[in-house]
């Protein structure tokens, strides 16, 4: 069973950054595709990035593309997204992640995903 946790979330203003983690216990998430989703009050869960578990390639929602960036660290035992120039409409409760199945792409929709962390709150307000 793969267990998820999401760290870094906060209050921020806006134009700042924060970086969130996502760490998985007694696993390595090398070569598994890590997705960040976020959902904010009263609107559907959307598709943030991707970093994928086939070859490392790097996927962006359009409403993030510039702003975010999606890297495993050295170990490959956390995935991060560091957001910059955030924004008020950034605000939502993030999530990562993963269909636990070695050397896959990234899927379409959350639909795709099995595991996920219990989500951690960022807010950007002045």
């Amino acid at each position: 069973q793969v267990q998820l946790v999401e760290s870094g979330g906060g209050l921020v203003q806006p134009g700042g950054s924060l970086r969130l983690s996502c760490a998985a216990s007694r696993f390595t998430l090398n070569y598994y595709t890590i997705s960040w989703f976020r959902q904010a009050p009263g609107k559907e869960r959307e598709g943030v990035s991707c970093i994928s578990g086939y070859d490392g390639s790097t996927k962006y929602a359009d409403s993030v593309k510039g702003r975010f960036t999606v890297a495993r660290d050295n170990a490959k035992t956390t995935v991060y997204l560091q957001m910059d120039s955030l924004k008020p409409e950034d605000t939502a409760v993030y999530y990562c992640a993963t269909d636990g199945v070695l050397y896959s792409d990234c899927g379409t929709s959350s639909d795709d995903y099995d595991f996920w962390g219990q989500g951690t709150q960022v807010t950007v307000s002045s």
